[in-house]
């Protein structure tokens, strides 16, 4: 945590991670204060002379519609994007967190079990891995129930489809693990497979683990909006930046802040989250921290001699 701390760009993502959680977890709150809600329709501010386009300055607004409306609707576009926001996190997170409870339960009965089970495990690993998740995601939401909630579909197929790197890091890493002299003992004392990966294994799992899944949270948030940007992720009325970036496509020249606004936050969230990632996998590895040992007691030394020639 001392080592995360210390980088700047870690703090900064993490500050603008927070703020997205804390607008999405206040959105009826905010919604409320601004007096509007993602759903209701306001005909009256758009023009319907010119196809629905908002009525005055950057995308209608104003003093009631902080950030404007939607074109066509005159749906209020700040309530949506915070109740958007809560959907994509919600997904990216969900997702996230079925992919490594399978991706672990794999990779530990893979590395754990005999060669046949190793051999069965690794295979259908390696197919999940080369599987093109749009394209089964775009087939398999075709055909599941329209009344099935979305969110929660998303949260399922996306965790089903994308737990094969997970897998594989858990399997190598259990592999180099189960040959040290702690795992051994342990099994010497009589403990069974399961019990030993329980308490011995999994503790010292959680750092490439948890390295892991930082860097799969951008990946499912962009899952989540390219499958609602093609039209079969989150249904309306539920909002969601990439079902907003895909009616936006027909109105970027009309009105450009409808596209700029989901796009920005899309891009700032995917970029918080991957930086927040490779600053927490460089914590948490050990010969990063070496590195920096290493180069702080080359800067002691030279700052020695520096003032030793002063």
């Amino acid at each position: 945590m001392t080592r995360l701390a210390a980088r700047p760009s870690a703090l900064i993502s993490a500050g603008v991670l927070a703020l997205l959680v804390l607008l999405a977890l206040a959105a009826p709150l905010l919604t409320a204060l601004e007096g509007q809600d993602p759903h209701t329709y306001h005909d009256s501010l758009v023009d319907s002379a010119r196809g629905g386009v908002p009525i005055g300055s950057f995308g209608g607004v104003s003093a009631d519609h902080w950030l404007g409306v939607e074109p066509g609707t005159g749906r209020d576009l700040f309530a949506r994007l915070l109740y958007g926001a809560r959907v994509s996190l919600l997904v990216a997170v969900g997702a996230t967190l079925v992919q490594v409870a399978i991706g672990i339960v794999v990779g530990l009965a893979a590395a754990l079990g005999n060669r046949w089970v190793d051999a069965v495990l690794s295979r259908v690993t390696d197919v999940m891995v080369a599987l093109p998740m749009l394209v089964l995601g775009i087939a398999l939401t075709a055909v599941v129930p329209p009344d099935f909630p979305r969110p929660l579909l998303l949260i399922l197929l996306i965790g089903a489809l994308g737990w094969g790197g997970t897998a594989r890091i858990v399997r190598a890493q259990t592999l180099s693990l189960k040959r040290l002299d702690f795992v051994a003992a342990a099994r010497l004392g009589g403990n069974g497979p399961w019990r030993v990966a329980r308490r011995e294994l999994l503790p010292s799992l959680a750092a490439p683990v948890i390295t892991y899944a930082a860097i799969l949270l951008p990946v499912n948030i962009v899952v989540e909006a390219s499958l609602s940007f093609l039209g079969v992720g989150v249904k309306p009325p539920t909002p969601s930046w990439g079902q907003m970036l895909s009616s936006a496509q027909t109105w970027f020249r009309a009105d450009p802040m409808y596209v700029l606004l989901p796009s920005g936050l899309l891009f700032v969230t995917v970029l918080a989250f991957t930086v927040l990632g490779d600053a927490v996998r460089a914590a948490l590895d050990p010969r990063e921290a070496s590195r920096l040992r290493v180069g702080t007691r080359a800067e002691r030394r030279v700052s020695r001699k520096e003032r030793g020639a002063a």
